[in-house]
C-alpha cells in the first residue's frame, strides 16, 4: 500500500486552487465548485481528487470536519464524465455507502449540484423510513444510475431489484467505513461488494482507520494509496518554548472536560446555556430514552425559557428527524439534545459548542461528536462531562492524540433539580421518561467499551438518581442485586406516584379506564381464589396409589361377578337378569 501524508498547520485551506489540480477537471465540475464558493482545496481534497481521477483506490484517514465529501464527489463525477455520456436507465456507474439516513441525504444534497453536470444521469437516495415497495417501483420504472444510501437498504433493492446492471460499474465510495462496521452492516457491505467489478475504483473513507476498515480495506481495495491528514496543534511546555504535536481533531477546536458528580450536571448543563443564549450547541446523551427525556424536561425551567431545544434520536420516525434537523440547520441559536445519530459526518453550519452531556459508549466516536464544529478552519468548542471516577479518560484521549484542559466548574450555579422534580409532580410523562432515561442510561453504561474506566458496579446511583431529579429511586435488578450506593439520594415524601396524573387529558383519562380494568381484573382473581380455598381440596394422588386403588376395584368387579354367576348356576336369575347385572345384555 502506497501511503502519502500531509500537515494540516492550522489552517482549513491549501494554496492548491482546484482548477491547479492534476489531472484537470472539466470545465462544467469547475464552475459548480466557483458556484458554491469553492475555489481552494483543503489538504483532503488536494491529496485525493487528484489520486481518483487518476483511477487509484485510496484509503482516506483524515479528521472530521476536513471536506471529505468533495473529495470523493468530484472524482466520482469526473470519473463517470469520461466513461460513458449516456448510460441505459437501470445501468448503475457508482454507489457512495454512508451509516446513517442524515448523512446519506447530506451527500445527496451536496453532490446533487455536481451530477447536474452528467447529462442522462439519474440518481437516487436510498435509505430508510420510505416504504421499500416505493424505492422498487421507482427504479423499475424510471432507473438509477448512482445510488446513495445507507447499507441495509442499499443491500435490500439490490436483493429486490433484478433490472440493475452493474456490469460498467465504476466507483464505489464507503463514507464513515469505520462508523460502518460498528453498526454491524459488515454482512450488507461484504455482499454488496460482491455484486460488483472487480474492475472499479475504490474510496474507504474514515477519521479513524480500525482493524476492521484495514480488513475491509483489503478485501475491497486493489493496491490503494493510504491518506493521511493530521492537524498541528501547539501545545506550551513552558513559557518560552512550543512543541508541534499531531492532533485528530481540527486545529480550530478547543475541547475541555468539565469533572462534576452526578447530581451536579444538570445545573453545570443549564448555567452553560444560558450564559451562551445567542450561541448554537449539540448536546450529546447515551440514550435515545435520555434525549426524550431532557427534550420533555428542559423546557419546563424558567431559565431556558425562549430557548430552542430540538430533541433527535434514531428511534423518531424519519419525517421528525428531517424535521428536527431542518430547523437546528436553519436558525441562529439554539441547542439540538441527541444521540449518536448526529454524531458522523453531517455538516451543520454554524455551530459553535458541542457538549457531551455523557462521553460515548464507544471512544472511537469522541472525536466524531465534537467534528460537528470548528469546521473548515473556523473556531468552536467542546465540552465533555466527566464524573471523578472517570478522570482517565482525559489521559486515554490523549495517548489517542485528542488533547482535553480542564473547564473550570461554576460553583454557585443554580440549582435546578428542584424545579426538575417538581415538573415530574405535575406531570406523569415527566416523571415516567425520568424513570425510563434513567434505567436505560445505567444498562448503556454497563456496556461501555471502556469499561476499565467506566466501572458501572462502582456507579453512585442515587447521586445518578438525584441528577435525573427522579422521585423515587426504581427497583430495577442491577440495583437490587449490587451494592451500588445510593448515598445522596432524598427520596420525596408523602407521594403515591401512582396518584400523578398526565398534563395530557386524553392520557389520564385512557390511565384511568386502565387502571380501572386492571382493578376488575384483580377482584375477579381474588375471588376464584376464594372460591377455589372453600371448596375441600382433594390431595393428588400418585401413580403407585392410583394403581392400588384401580387393582382393588378389577378384584370387586370380578368377585360381584362371580356371585352373580353363581346364583345363574342354582336358578335363583335368569340369563336375562344376569345380563342385565353384569352389562353383557347387548351380547345377547
Amino acid at each position: 500500500m502506497e501511503s502519502i501524508e500531509t500537515l494540516n498547520t492550522n489552517t482549513a485551506l491549501t494554496n492548491t486552487r482546484f482548477s491547479d489540480l492534476e489531472p484537470p477537471l472539466t470545465e462544467p465540475v469547475l464552475q459548480a465548485l466557483s458556484e458554491g464558493g469553492f475555489e481552494h482545496c483543503t489538504p483532503v481534497q488536494a491529496a485525493t481528487i487528484p489520486l481518483l481521477c487518476s483511477y487509484k483506490d485510496v484509503a482516506v484517514d483524515a479528521a472530521t470536519g476536513s471536506g471529505k465529501t468533495l473529495a470523493f464527489v468530484v472524482p466520482l463525477v469526473e470519473i463517470l464524465r469520461r466513461s460513458c455520456s449516456a448510460p441505459k436507465p437501470h445501468q448503475v456507474m457508482g454507489l457512495i455507502i454512508s451509516p446513517t439516513r442524515e448523512l446519506s441525504t447530506q451527500i445527496c444534497n451536496v453532490a446533487q449540484t455536481f451530477f447536474a453536470t452528467l447529462q442522462n444521469y439519474k440518481s437516487m437516495l436510498l435509505v430508510g423510513g420510505v416504504d421499500v415497495k416505493t424505492d422498487v417501483k421507482k427504479i423499475e420504472e424510471e432507473g438509477a444510475n448512482l445510488l446513495i444510501g445507507t447499507p441495509g437498504r442499499l443491500w435490500d433493492i439490490m436483493e429486490r431489484v433484478d433490472v440493475l446492471d452493474f456490469r460498467n460499474f465504476e466507483v464505489l465510495i464507503l463514507d464513515e467505513a469505520d462508523r460502518l462496521l460498528d453498526m454491524g452492516f459488515q454482512k450488507q457491505i461484504t455482499a454488496i461488494i460482491s455484486r460488483l467489478p472487480k474492475l472499479r475504483r475504490t474510496g474507504l473513507f474514515s477519521a479513524t482507520q480500525t482493524e476492521a476498515v484495514e480488513e475491509l480495506s483489503k478485501a475491497g481495495l486493489r493496491n490503494p494509496v493510504r491518506v493521511e491528514v493530521r492537524a498541528e496543534t501547539k501545545s506550551k511546555n513552558d513559557s518560552t518554548s512550543t512543541q508541534v504535536a499531531s492532533s485528530k481533531t481540527p486545529s480550530g477546536l478547543h475541547i475541555e472536560y468539565l469533572e462534576c458528580e452526578a447530581d451536579k450536571k444538570p445545573s453545570q448543563l443549564v448555567d452553560i446555556l444560558i450564559k451562551n443564549k445567542s450561541k448554537k450547541f449539540i448536546v450529546y446523551f447515551m440514550t435515545c430514552a435520555c434525549v426524550d427525556y431532557w427534550g420533555v424536561v428542559l423546557p419546563h425551567l424558567p431559565l431556558l425559557k425562549g430557548l430552542s431545544l430540538i430533541p433527535l434520536h434514531g428511534k423518531m420516525k424519519q419525517t421528525v428527524r428531517e424535521k428536527a434537523l431542518a430547523t437546528f440547520t436553519s436558525i441562529a441559536s439554539g441547542v439540538l439534545l441527541c444521540t449518536d445519530v448526529a454524531a458522523r459526518g453531517l455538516d451543520i453550519p454554524g455551530v459553535d459548542c458541542v457538549v457531551q452531556y455523557d462521553p460515548p459508549q464507544d471512544p472511537s466516536v469522541f472525536i466524531h461528536r465534537v467534528g460537528r464544529t470548528a469546521r473548515l478552519g473556523k473556531q468552536g468548542s467542546a465540552i465533555v462531562f466527566l464524573l471523578p471516577k472517570e478522570e482517565e479518560y482525559v489521559e486515554f484521549l490523549r495517548i489517542r492524540r485528542v488533547p482535553l484542559q480542564q473547564w473550570k466548574r461554576v460553583d454557585d450555579a443554580p440549582d435546578v433539580v428542584p424545579q426538575i422534580r417538581s415538573a415530574a409532580k405535575k406531570d406523569r410523562d415527566v416523571m415516567e421518561k425520568g424513570l425510563r432515561a434513567f434505567v436505560s442510561f445505567v444498562r448503556a453504561y454497563k456496556e461501555h467499551h471502556c469499561s476499565y474506566i467506566f466501572r458501572w458496579k462502582e456507579l453512585e446511583i442515587g447521586k445518578l438518581g438525584m441528577g435525573y431529579g427522579l422521585l423515587q429511586l426504581p427497583a430495577m435488578p442491577e440495583v437490587k442485586h449490587h451494592s451500588l450506593s445510593t448515598e445522596g439520594f432524598v427520596p420525596v415524601e408523602d407521594i403515591n406516584l401512582e396518584d400523578i396524573k398526565y398534563k395530557d387529558k386524553s392520557r389520564e383519562k385512557q390511565r384511568k379506564k386502565n387502571l380501572q380494568a386492571k382493578k376488575e381484573a384483580q377482584q375477579q382473581q381474588q375471588q376464584l381464589k376464594k372460591t377455589f380455598v372453600s371448596a375441600p381440596a382433594k390431595k393428588k394422588k400418585t401413580a403407585k396409589q392410583r394403581r392400588a386403588a384401580q387393582t382393588i376395584e378389577d378384584e370387586e368387579d370380578m368377585a360381584r361377578e362371580y356371585r352373580l354367576l353363581k346364583k345363574l348356576k342354582k336358578g335363583a336369575i335368569d340369563e336375562n337378569e344376569y345380563a342385565k347385572l353384569t352389562g353383557t345384555e347387548e351380547l345377547l
